[in-house]
């Protein structure tokens, strides 16, 4: 179960709750996450709309310090491939982070429903989730817990953009990182061994989610269906196989890096 690695001190000039209902309408819960429940919110002057991520102070230490991080790497962040933060509201008893509002759907519900994505497709997305991590990694930010369900499609149009959600567990890279978090079946060797590590660690959750997408199914089992799915012809295994097997290099000090595996023939 992932959970937060910062350390912050408390804002002392809080907002007060009807600063937040005064300017926008937070409707109803649309989905409860581990630290935080998610809202559509509406700007009453303008009716736009965006989402809303509520956190509890009561929820505990964990809860504050993943609302902190979030907000102090979005702050850092703009790119076309990452949810852009719109607001920010401290109050005595929560933290409101508002964001672009992402309409269309996640990755991961993508593939629960097709199978596995064409390798045209795959490399659509793998490319812009690269581009967005290697600007996150210029700026020695390491994401932390890349996923299917943190890709999102901005919109529901057929040629939609990816964007990278969820930062609550990103991190300044200021020397190599000690404490292990993420999501289990996308952790790196180094963080399963509780090694120190750094932005490595990304490009291998890259290569899972690249795996995933043309295999519809974990790396790790037996045989290596990337030779028989049909999302890979005999001209094309090759390219695609040895992009993974980089980004999954077990030697984090070896592994390509997202800049490198933009570049990439495949």
């Amino acid at each position: 179960m992932p959970f937060g690695c910062v350390t912050l001190g408390d804002k002392k000039d809080y907002n007060q709750p009807s600063e937040v209902t005064d300017r926008y309408d937070l409707g109803q819960v649309i989905k409860t996450e581990e630290f935080c429940e998610i809202f559509r919110a509406k700007e009453k002057t303008t009716g736009k709309l965006y989402t809303c991520k509520k956190f509890l102070k009561r929820d505990g230490r964990k809860v504050r310090k993943a609302a902190k991080n979030e907000i102090i790497i979005l702050k850092m962040v703009k790119h076309p491939n990452i949810l852009q933060l719109v607001d920010v509201y401290i109050t005595r008893k929560e933290y409101f982070i508002f964001l672009e509002l992402a309409t269309g759907r996640e990755v991961f519900d993508w593939i629960l429903d097709q199978g596995y994505y064409s390798e045209k497709d795959t490399s659509n997305v793998i490319r812009q989730v690269l581009e967005a991590v290697a600007y996150l990694h210029s700026l020695k930010i390491v994401h932390r817990n890349l996923k299917l369900e943190n890709l999102v499609y901005y919109n529901r149009l057929k040629n939609s953009k990816i964007v990278i959600s969820d930062f609550h567990l990103a991190k300044l890279e200021n020397g190599l990182i000690k404490e292990p978090c993420g999501t289990p079946e996308y952790l790196a060797p180094e963080v399963v061994g509780r090694q120190r590590y750094g932005r490595p660690v990304d490009c291998w959750a890259i290569g899972v989610i690249m795996y995933i997408l043309l295999v519809s199914s974990m790396p790790g089992g037996t045989g290596d269906p990337m030779l028989s799915t049909p999302a890979l012809t005999s001209s094309t295994v090759s390219p695609a196989k040895e992009l993974v097997t980089r980004l999954m290099e077990v030697e984090q000090d070896q592994r390509i890096t997202a800049e490198e595996a933009i570049s990439h023939e495949w």
